[in-house]
This record gives structure tokens, sequence and C-alpha cells, in this order.
């Protein structure tokens, strides 16, 4: 989320300067326990975010409420900052429901009951937005489908690809890069290499990832994965036990420059998750020239359209078949591989952080005439 703040502000004060004055605000973390040598270090942290959520975010914006015209809260999770803010002047970015979900779906996400009132206090703030913005149609028709707003309060506007992401090389990320996959292949920049970007939300199905991968190791030793985002302690047992363990690295969560590079060395991204809001790694890769096999959900073919391929979703065989196929195309027809890359990079120039910032800036006008 601090990648969409980051961008949006960049745009909106070099593209809009002479129509608005944008400024970015970031409360700093009170820390309370975690001062504290007695507790658990990571409850005393878990504890004190969520104070600083819930008590002191409000406390520090509800001071602020008559400095600005507009707020925007880039992250629908922070929504009960909302309740702090004047009525009729705060608009939210929806990146998908999964904040809300113990509430909507109760017997889909079952959670006790402190955890549900909290959400449901989320989830008041949020329905007070004079606007929300979705990053995808498929988002959106999710809100109309729950009636949490009327549609004309509801924008999709799509999140970019960071200008780090494109098929030229970047030395200084390149030889960052470089030192990550020393010791893995005897030649990194040959080895067949597939990609998995994000985090390990039961969600994203590493587990279906894992399983894939080791079918296609079966059949092309040579190949690795990579995943930046890093596996559970499960999804690594899952390795061990596919006997791929060895033939994973796992990598933390990078600067984009360095994903770039990562991007461009990539056979194939791989995107196994059952649900998303948007699937920013898709258009990422795509606008680097790496080829992308994604889940077949509704929000990922919006967001890969033609050039990605699609596998049902959890149908491991399905994966192996689209990925070795893939890999073979690679090697036996090296035009068509090129056309394919071209694909989805025209693909990945359709997102852009300057429309992005250009649409909001008219959702900012509109929410302005309203007042």
């Amino acid at each position: 989320m601090d990648l969409v703040g980051d961008m949006l502000s960049r745009h909106l004060a070099s593209d809009f300067s002479q129509e608005c004055q944008v400024t970015q605000v970031r409360p700093p973390l009170r820390r309370r326990l975690t001062r504290l040598p007695l507790f658990n270090p990571q409850l005393a942290l878990n504890a004190d975010r969520l104070m600083n959520r819930l008590v002191d975010y409000p406390a520090w914006i509800r001071a602020r409420r008559d400095d600005f015209d507009v707020f925007h809260v880039v992250d629908h999770s922070y929504s009960q900052l909302v309740r702090a803010l004047p009525p009729g002047r705060a608009v939210v970015t929806c990146h998908d429901l999964d904040t809300f979900r113990c509430v909507l779906e109760p017997e889909r996400d079952p959670r006790p009951a402190w955890f549900r009132a909290m959400t449901a206090r989320i989830l008041d703030g949020f329905r007070r937005a004079a606007h929300v913005l979705t990053v995808s149609q498929a988002t959106r028709e999710e809100l109309l489908h729950y009636g949490l707003f009327p549609a004309e309060r509801i924008s999709v506007v799509p999140n970019g690809v960071h200008p780090a992401c494109s098929p030229n090389p970047d030395p200084v990320a390149d030889r960052a890069a470089d030192e990550l996959f020393k010791g893995f292949g005897d030649n990194p920049r040959g080895t067949p290499w597939l990609l998995s970007v994000g985090s390990t939300l039961p969600r994203k199905r590493l587990d279906i990832l894992v399983r894939a991968f080791a079918a296609v190791h079966r059949q092309m030793p040579e190949v690795r994965l990579v995943r930046v985002g890093g596996l559970t302690s499960a999804q690594l047992q899952l390795a061990a036990d596919l006997n791929v363990k060895d033939s994973i690295l796992c990598l933390p969560y990078l600067e984009r420059d360095v994903l770039a590079s990562i991007y461009r060395r990539s056979a194939l991204l791989l995107h196994t998750a059952d649900a998303e809001g948007f699937g920013l790694p898709l258009v990422e890769a795509m606008a680097c020239g790496c080829p992308v096999v994604a889940s077949d959900i509704p929000v990922l073919r919006e967001v890969g359209g033609a050039p990605a391929e699609y596998c049902r979703v959890a149908d491991v065989d399905c994966w192996e078949q689209t990925v070795a196929g893939l890999l073979r195309e690679r090697l036996q027809n090296p035009a068509g591989w090129a056309l394919r890359r071209d694909a989805g990079m025209a693909r990945a120039a359709r997102f852009s952080w300057a429309e992005n910032a250009r649409q909001t800036a008219c959702i900012y006008r509109s929410v302005l005439e309203l007042r």
C-alpha cells in the first residue's frame, strides 16, 4: 500500500501541481509495550500496532481535519480514520474485501468477537467515505454485491506499473540481483527460473505453487523457483517432502529496481492465488518482458488479458502442463516467445501511475463539488 501512496503522491505533485497541493501524512508508530522487556516482542509489537491503528492514528488525524480539503485513505484497512474526518471529504482506495470478510461472510472467515467488533468499526468508517476507488472491476462488483455503496460512489482506478519495471537492463540493480542468485545453479542467467511474488496469505495458494513446481521439476530437473516474499514453514516442509526444497530460492521483499531485475531474468511468473483484488505482479512481470501464468479467476483475466496464460485454480496437472509447455516454447520457438513477450509488454503499458493520478484528481474535484 505504501507503493500506491508514494506513486500517487509523486504524480499528483508533478502533473497536477497547478490545481492541488499534495501532502503525505504518515503518523509515527507510538511504542508502548515494545519498550518493556517483560513482554513477548512480537505480541508487544502487534498490541502496539493495534493501539496505534484504533486510537492514536484517529486522534492524530482528527487534530488535522481542518488542514486539508480532501483526505485520501489509500489502504481500505485503515478506514476507521474516516470516522475522525469531516463528512463528505474522505476518499478511500479499496484493494480487496479481505479485511471485511469476517463481517460480510462470517461462515467463511470465522473470527473471535473482539476481532469482528474491530472489523465492524473499520467497515463503518469505510462506508462513510464520500467516494471509493477500486483497483479492479472485480472488486467494484463485490462492493455492489454486498450493497456497501451505490454505483455512483465507486470508480475503478487500476494500479500502475513502477517505472523500474521495464525490459531494459539496470547495471546497479542487476549486480544486486546477481548477488542474491549466487550459489544457485551453475549459470543463474541461463537457468530457467520460475518466479512467484507476494505474501504467504492462504489465498495465494502457495501449496499449489510448490506442487506445480515439483511436477515441472520432475520433467525438467534444471528448472528453479524463486519466491520473493518467502515461504512459511509448512510450505517449506511441503517442498522438502516433494524433494524440491534445494531448488527453491526464497528472498525477502525487495526494492523495486532489484525486483524488476529478477522479473527480467525469469522465464515465467506463476500467480497461483484463488482470490485477488488486482494482481500487481502480473503487470510488473509483463512490463519487464516476463510472460505470466495465472489462476483463471475474473480479476486476473481482467488484469492479465490475452497475453497471459491461465490455469484452473488448484489444478496441479493443468499448471504442470501449461508451465512445461511454455518452457518448451521458450527453447524451441524463439520467434513465438518474442511475440509473447511483446504482447505482455504492450498489455502492461496500459497500466500507468500517471493515468491513475489523473483519474484520482478527477474524483477529488467531484468530491469537492458536492461539498
